[in-house]
């Protein structure tokens, strides 16, 4: 694949996952930061992964290395997101 083609598919896939997003209702959140946590996970250990075997080019260790850099803020702050709103839903003593 060509950079203009795999540009495209990352602008769309941009677009169709904030169209998605901004559809869910706030009862399900929590459950879609969930399966999204899992997700960002699986990301990571790709991440991680591909930092460890490129060798060949600097460039590539680069974006590997933001790759794992954006995985790890992407599964941290989902914990933290989930954490805060299930504190929403406990009762107040």
């Amino acid at each position: 694949m060509g950079f203009v083609a795999l540009l495209t598919v990352f602008v769309l896939a941009i677009f169709i996952g904030f169209e998605v997003i901004t559809k869910v209702p706030p009862t399900l959140h929590t459950p879609l930061m969930s399966g999204s946590n899992a997700i960002s996970g699986i990301t990571l250990i790709g991440a991680l992964i591909l930092a460890g075997t490129v060798h060949d080019s600097r460039a590539a260790q680069l974006i590997a290395g933001f790759a794992v850099a954006f995985a790890t803020i992407n599964v941290v702050g989902g914990f933290v997101v989930t954490h805060r709103m299930l504190q929403m839903f406990r009762k107040k003593d």
